[in-house]
């Protein structure tokens, strides 16, 4: 399973210090089943704490997710600052999830390259 981050959610877990091993909780979990919503069409969202704190006052990300294969966390939020996505917004993670998730892996090492995506790493690999 590969884990990705888009460029703006590099930016958004940097400012709110979401680490690394915190993103891959969130995947491991969906992979056992336990997503908080599934948005359809290959997104799905999910919760993830704040540093020293619950995910009940956390974020909300949205995760482009294909189970055993991939996830790219695109769009993070506090619960605080908004309840849902528009319809809209949610129709563009959808486009962008049937885009990113055709894509070979080649094509993923390439986004990586050109820095349009950041490979989320492993624990033992996080600094």
């Amino acid at each position: 399973m590969r884990v990705f981050k888009t460029k703006w959610f590099v930016r958004f877990a940097r400012k709110e210090r979401i680490a690394d091993h915190t993103l891959r909780e969130a995947v491991e979990q969906a992979e056992r089943g336990l997503i908080d919503a599934d948005l359809g069409n290959g997104v799905i969202k999910q919760r993830v704490a704040r540093s020293g704190q619950g995910k009940s006052g956390g974020y909300r990300t949205i995760i482009i997710y294909r189970s055993e294969r991939r996830a790219i966390f695109v769009f993070g939020f506090a619960k605080s600052s908004m309840a849902n996505l528009e319809p809209d917004e949610l129709d563009g993670y959808r486009k962008l999830a049937a885009m990113y998730l055709a894509k070979s892996e080649k094509d993923m090492d390439g986004y990586v390259d050109e820095g349009a995506l950041c490979e989320v790493k492993d624990d033992e690999e996080e600094n």
